[in-house]
């Protein structure tokens, strides 16, 4: 007898007990063709002469000697056992407890033993070690106790007298994050138990993951996820003084409410028979309107507070900052990475989640017109320290990314998610309290980062009424206050600085005790540490710049787009003449000679101009002049719909609004091209490729060095996300929203020539700029 998938074993022998095919399988026998096993997965046909004869032996009621002395009439006993050990191997045959009758087709305990069969288990033995009780069921909140031991009794599902000797607790509860559950999962590590969590209610049930003390992650790990994607409560619960999840509606039907029940309880009986698999790691949901399930991968944080190392990320930051060698990844888009987007997005796309990632999702931005790439993933929380209005309305009120390719504009997005979610405070950064006065030298005071004028803190009652959170100027410094300090560390020093926390992380909402906050300046997610590190500093230089030219409101040399043979430049072009909108490019290179572009447009159908603008900086000038121009492409959005009725704008906030109303290029000169100096071509910037990122980065070091500056490090990056985050500062370089102390913003355009002698205050520009 032939059996598919055989291998020689002993059959059972045991007399006292009947051998027969497993209780999922049905055998059908067609003379003179085969003998088959029909079951729920499929059919096995068992092919061979004497299968007629030996099939209808294996009911259930004949030991091996019964069978023997039957089958032994027609067949030669060698070869019965020999087709007995096959079918044994194959996993088709089973014992059972007694001899006669295995039980009607129809019994529960039959069809029970049957599912544990079919899951490659022995069915009788399973059955019974579920029904001796090692379950234990916990109820949170008002779910139904009653209801899940009735789903416990009805699935043959004992249940233990106490926990202490329960193998695994069932616990059911209305929301995952429940402080009480918290409880749970540390007393459950403690006793060395495992536990699986359920949410009964609601229109989609939520099971698992597996909680096991010894390995994966904890509910804690879950909590920090799951909360991420509740930011919106915060104000809420803070004013009503909940320390849990708000309280929600009951939004379910008794079918769900029962769907999720069983469903726990077939998950718990799984594992309590000894089934193990990877699925039982995540937390997989059922969505009721939709008839669809998802799962969802769970990740342990190794910096956790409660089963991992809380010191994780402070040790990491007390470190000095030491690059090392990355080559360049070839095709890496619009920048020089060590890995491409491609790359990126298949190494750490499972943060993209709407359960348990660090984003809910990535989607195109709404209103990007056909032929760009701009995608938006989630609330940006650079933006969570000041005003509702500001995340509600702003530009920046959403995280996102732009590029070439849709993919490098996803990862775009994906990585400045990454890079707001590792800058914000988590409560496991390194800090030192003391006051600027005590710290002495290492420390850096918070003016020569915040660059503030004297006259605008003086004012910033009324400045803060007039203009957006981006302007937002905070109380002056207390330099003998005690405050939190966090290291940062001097590349072109080697050694370490400190800086006030609340200046280098963002908070979750409220205002840090010692007035400061922080900005994404400089602020970048990367491939490796040493990409992360080029782009936050182009992003510094880029701003930097970016002041200079619009404070001053300096004519520019304009940039012939045409010589750079951009390809993106004719994609961007053809969407600015589908809304007769005209397209032209700034040089706006500062004294430290690395290429910025501003990509400006402005539309010529309609009185009102709609003038956005778009920024970039690179060592290669044709990677500067992609940026500004995605760049441009990602703000087109804002105004794409716009009517000369003054409708149809993507967002409400004020600054913008009256700019695109009000502003015309013929009356700000500084917006155009200065027609009295030749447009720019690639020839104009001598730059040369490096293949290795260290390369950059030395060339980035001394650079700052040479101009009597100092090129501060922070490492930000989260040990869970592993992308790397950091954040750059170079005290004296300017931001480009209004921050007006004397240095840079005044010397830098006479150094250059732009200007015979520095502007005063009351000469500088004063639009702030909003983006």
């Amino acid at each position: 007898m032939t059996v598919p998938g055989g291998d020689r074993a002993e059959p059972a022998r045991d007399t006292g007990n009947a051998v027969g095919f497993k209780l999922h399988l049905h055998p059908v026998v067609i003379p003179g063709e085969a003998a088959y096993l029909v079951s729920r997965q499929g059919v096995t046909a068992l092919r061979g002469e004497h299968a007629e004869c030996l099939v209808p032996l294996l009911d259930g009621t004949r030991d091996v000697a019964g069978i023997l002395r039957e089958a032994g009439r027609t067949l030669d006993p060698d070869s019965v056992l020999s087709s007995l050990e096959e079918l044994t191997a194959a996993g088709l045959l089973r014992l059972h407890p007694r001899v006669g009758s295995p039980g009607l087709p129809g019994d529960p305990t039959r069809s029970a033993e049957a599912y544990w069969d079919l899951a490659g288990l022995d069915g009788a033995a399973t059955a019974a070690r579920l029904a001796a009780g090692a379950l234990w069921v916990e109820t949170v909140g008002g779910a139904d106790p009653d209801a899940v031991r009735a789903a416990c009794a009805a699935n043959g599902i004992g249940l233990a007298g106490d926990p202490e000797g329960a193998a695994l607790t069932l616990v059911v509860c209305d929301d995952y994050l429940a402080p009480s559950l918290g409880e749970i999962d540390r007393a459950h590590r403690a006793a060395g138990r495992a536990w699986l969590p359920v949410r009964g209610c609601g229109a989609e049930p939520w099971i698992g993951p597996f909680f096991q003390p010894d390995e994966g992650p904890c509910w804690h790990c879950l909590r920090v996820r799951l909360a991420g994607h509740r930011a919106a409560e915060r104000p809420v619960r803070r004013a009503l003084g909940i320390r849990g999840p708000l309280p929600r509606p009951a939004a379910s039907l008794a079918a769900g409410r029962s769907l999720a029940v069983n469903l726990a309880v077939l998950e718990a009986a799984k594992w309590l028979a000894g089934i193990r698999d990877a699925a039982q790691g995540r937390l997989h949901t059922w969505d009721t309107l939709r008839m669809r399930a998802t799962e969802h991968r769970v990740d342990r944080l190794p910096q956790c507070r409660d089963c991992g190392d809380p010191d994780i990320v402070a040790e990491r930051v007390r470190r000095p900052f030491v690059p090392v060698s990355r080559p360049k990844a070839g095709g890496s888009g619009g920048g020089h990475r060590a890995l491409t987007p491609d790359q990126m997005l298949a190494r750490h796309g499972h943060l993209i989640d709407p359960v348990t990632g660090i984003v809910k999702e990535i989607r195109p931005a709404p209103h990007t017109p056909a032929g760009l790439n701009s995608f938006v993933s989630g609330p940006n929380l650079a933006m969570g320290a000041h005003t509702l209005a500001g995340l509600r309305t702003g530009l920046r009120a959403l995280s996102g990314g732009k590029g070439i390719t849709e993919t490098e504009a996803r990862v775009g997005a994906l990585c400045e998610a990454v890079e707001r979610y590792s800058g914000t405070r988590h409560g496991d950064e390194p800090v030192i309290v003391d006051s600027y006065r005590g710290l002495g030298a290492e420390a850096v005071h918070p003016y020569a980062c915040q660059l503030y004028d004297e006259r605008q803190f003086r004012e910033r009652e009324l400045w803060n009424e007039r203009h957006s959170s981006f302007q937002y100027v905070p109380e002056p410094f207390d330099a003998d206050r005690p405050t939190e300090w966090t290291p940062v560390w001097s590349l072109t020093h080697g050694r370490r600085r400190l800086l006030p926390t609340s200046m280098l992380y963002f908070t979750r909402g409220a205002a840090s005790a010692d007035g400061l906050y922080a900005d994404s300046n400089g602020n970048a997610a990367g491939s490796s540490r040493e990409d992360a590190l080029i782009q936050g500093f182009f992003e510094v230089v880029e701003r930097d710049a970016v002041a200079l030219w619009w404070y001053n409101r300096t004519r520019q040399p304009g940039v012939d787009i045409d010589a750079f043979d951009e390809p993106y430049a004719e994609r961007i072009r053809s969407v600015c003449a589908r809304t007769h909108r005209e397209l032209w490019v700034l040089d706006l290179t500062s004294d430290l000679g690395i290429p910025v572009f501003a990509a400006l447009s402005r539309r010529t159908d309609k009185p009102a101009e709609d003038i956005v603008f778009g920024f970039g900086a690179h060592f290669d000038p044709r990677v500067a002049l992609r940026r500004a121009l995605s760049e441009l492409g990602q703000l087109l959005p804002a105004v794409y719909d716009a009517r000369p009725d003054g409708t149809g704008y993507a967002v409400t906030d004020p600054e913008p609004l009256h700019w695109w109303y009000t502003a015309k290029a013929a009356h700000r000169p500084y917006l155009v091209p200065d027609p009295d100096r030749r447009p720019r071509t690639p020839a104009d910037w001598p730059y040369a490729p490096r293949a290795d990122l260290l390369e950059d980065v030395e060339a980035i070091t001394a650079l700052v060095r040479q101009r009597g500056m100092e090129l501060l490090v922070l490492d930000q990056t989260r040990p869970d996300l592993e992308i790397p985050v950091v954040k750059v500062l170079v005290p004296g370089m300017r931001h480009f929203w209004a921050r007006f102390a004397p240095g840079r913003l005044f010397d830098v355009p006479v150094q250059l020539g732009r200007r015979a002698e520095p502007v005063t205050y009351e000469q500088l520009n004063p639009v702030p700029l909003f983006v």
